[in-house]
């Protein structure tokens, strides 16, 4: 047949539905990623303190096992805000540096080979294309956050007696809404640093290097101006700010409530705010 003959025809097939289009980014994201062994030995390393955990809680409420250790029963340290005040320090450590190893790779190579205008002349938003970078990321850290926490409030709530759950409802409230939130400020600056930075190795140390100097910088504030006011710079701070109010635990710190909400808020939108400026369909160079 002569290429003259040959007419345009429009794609006729069944289209996607829009609400599902950023999943197809978090598939093939995922087929991606699982292929590190790194990714799947840092999960399961991070799985440990929540079995740990969970084991603590079984043993504390049966006889047989508190007999066996010749201990009596109330003497083991009460499931409160203070045991998942920890738990939310230990698991937000741990997705910390699961953010620094998959974090750099979801958004850095698409800039850096070009694919941004391929995504783009496709029916794909800048929202919808953020969207499933962001998903990626959260599901993998809500598996070591909020996720084990809800399964060992569910766990505790079930043993203990009846009056427990009752009388701790607020607990289960804050355990989802606080490591939530840590999950999807990790989430918004992991994507924020690796669209800025193309080099996967220097993003993963720019992810590293916003905690460690942000803390290493706020001491020195603190000890030079004899302030507390420095500890602003340190999220991980700001963010532990926050679990003790949520876990009614005394962190013994000097910084508000409200003005730790304000830290997290800020960061999260000038992530948010970089993201937008960054990811577009085509790039100046000069």
């Amino acid at each position: 047949m002569a290429i003259y003959t040959r007419s345009y025809k429009p794609y006729l097939g069944p289209l996607t539905p829009r609400s599902t289009r950023p999943l197809i980014l978090v598939r093939y994201s995922y087929t991606r990623l699982f292929q590190s062994k790194f990714l799947v030995l840092a999960l399961a390393l991070s799985a440990c303190y929540p079995l740990a955990c969970a084991a603590f809680i079984y043993i504390s409420h049966n006889q047989v096992l508190l007999t066996l250790f010749r201990q009596q029963p109330g003497t083991f340290p009460k499931v409160d805000g203070g045991f998942f005040y920890v738990f939310s320090i230990v698991q937000g450590a741990a997705a910390y540096l699961l953010t620094a190893l998959i974090g750099p790779g979801l958004v850095a190579p698409d800039f850096t080979n070009g694919a941004m205008p391929l995504y783009f002349s496709r029916p794909f938003s800048r929202a919808e294309y953020v969207l499933g970078k962001l998903f990626t990321l959260m599901c993998l850290l809500s598996l070591v956050t909020w996720i084990p926490g809800v399964l060992l409030y569910g766990i505790q709530a079930s043993i203990a007696p009846s009056e427990w759950l009752g009388d701790n409802l607020w607990l289960g409230r804050s355990i989802f809404l606080s490591l939530f939130v840590w999950t999807i400020l990790l989430s918004l600056l992991a994507l924020a640093v690796s669209a800025w930075v193309k080099w996967r190795i220097a993003a993963a140390a720019v992810i590293l290097g916003i905690f460690f100097a942000g803390a290493g910088f706020g001491s020195a504030i603190n000890a030079v101006m004899r302030t507390s006011y420095g500890s602003l710079l340190n999220l991980s701070g700001m963010m532990h700010v926050v679990w003790a109010g949520m876990f009614r635990y005394d962190s013994d710190t000097d910084i508000p409530i409200w003005l730790a909400w304000l830290v997290l808020l800020a960061t999260a939108a000038a992530s948010l705010w970089l993201l937008s400026r960054r990811v577009r369909p085509f790039e100046v160079t000069k």
